[in-house]
């Protein structure tokens, strides 16, 4: 039932709107037989409260949340720091939540936070988020900031790197390189950022005339033991890539354990570009050639669009998108080897 109130509560249990308000909140007031009755109705009407409601009665939560897939990727972690950098410095407090690349998870925590616990969020979604009804949703009750992985259906600010121009440029660098044979490793058909380096990538193949059929898009999968056995099966085939763009970091050391095991040499066998912002890329052997996104200054950016919302209800959030450039950093594993001198 959708509009559920405070009131429609009352009515139906013939209670006090004070009654329910004080037994939703635990009071000591009320007895444990009616919080028992009050709370058992508000769950199978499925009841939220209404958070402007509850901002008539406190001040601001001057707290926000953020919405990561996960924190072992490190572009997470440096933004992170750029959000938390700008939300203590304006006096927030951040709460964090991993979704674990879960749909049902992001629902869960956006509907738990529309009781009035926070004050706006920054979210990036999930690789299974397909369909965008419970974030439009909660978008109606608190302003939300997408960076990174964005919904286009959503009309708010949206924080994001160049994404195209990278896939492009990454398979521009490997092509000049002299690779003829190059394979696109991807997580996602769904994810904003998958989709557009899959363009750029489509793009560069088309533009430097390589034969389609000898560049591959490898669908990987959240399961380390089976990225694995992909990409064995991929270098075992009879038309190996000679060329490799890791989409997410998460790839590098599967492919670099996959190539040692194989005995195929990096870069001379095959060369390798990572989408990757972990600081080992310079002592991997060998060095990882990356393209590196500006993590840091896209959560700084994130938080100040949220902020300028919740100091100004009229701004238009959507104004506030951002497009931050990435950088290809050229390393080892994408040159082509240097012969000894003698």
């Amino acid at each position: 039932m959708s509009n559920v109130t405070i009131k429609l509560l009352a009515e139906r249990l013939n209670l006090s709107t004070a009654t329910i308000s004080k037994a939703l909140c635990d009071s000591h007031e009320i007895s444990t037989t009616t919080k028992e009755r009050v709370l058992s109705l508000a769950k199978e009407l499925d009841y939220v409260p209404n958070p402007y409601a509850g901002s008539l009665r406190r001040n601001k939560s001057k707290t926000i949340a953020v919405l990561i897939p996960e924190v072992a990727d490190s572009f997470f972690s440096l933004a992170l720091n750029g959000i938390e950098e700008v939300a203590l410095e304006k006096g927030y407090h951040t709460l964090i939540y991993l979704t674990h690349e879960k749909l049902e998870r992001e629902k869960a925590i956006l509907k738990s936070l529309m009781g009035g616990r926070v004050d706006g969020v920054i979210m990036s979604v999930t690789v299974e988020t397909s369909s965008f009804d419970h974030i439009r949703e909660f978008n109606r009750h608190l302003p939300v900031v997408f960076f990174d992985r964005v919904c286009e259906e959503i009309e708010t600010a949206k924080i994001t790197t160049n994404d195209f121009e990278c896939g492009y440029n990454a398979t521009r660098h490997l092509i000049e390189a002299g690779c003829r044979k190059i394979a696109l490793l991807s997580i996602s058909n769904s994810l904003s950022i998958i989709s557009e380096r899959m363009k750029g990538y489509k793009k560069a193949i088309a533009d430097f005339n390589l034969n389609e059929e000898d560049c591959k898009i490898v669908h990987c999968t959240e399961d380390a033991r089976q990225n694995c056995d992909l990409i064995n099966e991929m270098m075992l085939s009879e038309s190996r890539p000679d060329g490799i763009i890791a989409t997410v970091e998460k790839l590098t050391t599967e492919i670099y354990l996959v190539c040692q095991s194989l005995n195929i040499d990096i870069p001379q066998d095959v060369k390798l570009v990572c989408f990757s912002n972990q600081s080992s890329a310079i002592i991997l052997k060998p060095t990882l050639t990356t393209i590196t996104q500006p993590a840091f200054e896209m959560g700084k950016a994130a938080v100040t669009a949220l902020l300028k919302a919740l100091k100004n209800n009229n701004i238009n959030l959507e104004e506030e998108s951002a497009v931050i450039p990435s950088t290809l950093m050229i390393r080892n594993s994408s040159l082509s080897p240097q012969p000894e001198e003698v």
